[in-house]
């Protein structure tokens, strides 16, 4: 079964700050875990929302608008994910919940969602 655990963005993470090197070598520490255990598929961190771009579709069959970033909302915007193949739903939040916080300031929030 295949996981996502989705890195929310932060303010910091929108700003482009790194996390301090403590926390970068804790994430570190849980993907080398993660692949030890098998269940590792992949892990990226993205780009500030400054670099992005979004697609809306307002009106059906019409072409889509398109928005530069950055995008103000940070609670809806992703900083990076992981995804893993676990046996189950309990597998994967036992995953989850090991893992650091990922933006340490006290800002961390995880999703994880099952991908179809």
């Amino acid at each position: 079964m295949l996981y996502m655990l989705i890195v929310k963005a932060s303010k910091n993470s929108e700003a482009g700050n790194l996390p301090i090197p403590e926390l970068m070598e804790a994430m570190d520490r849980y993907n080398e875990d993660l692949v030890k255990a098998g269940v590792h598929v992949m892990a990226k961190g993205l780009h500030p929302s400054s670099n992005g771009i979004r697609l809306s579709f307002p009106k059906q069959g019409e072409k889509p608008v398109v928005t530069e970033g950055p995008f103000m909302e940070t609670k809806e915007l992703i900083a990076g994910f992981i995804l893993i193949d676990v046996k189950s739903r309990e597998e994967a939040i036992k995953w989850a919940m090991r893992m650091p916080d990922p933006q340490g300031y006290g800002e961390g929030q995880i999703e994880l969602r099952q991908v179809f």
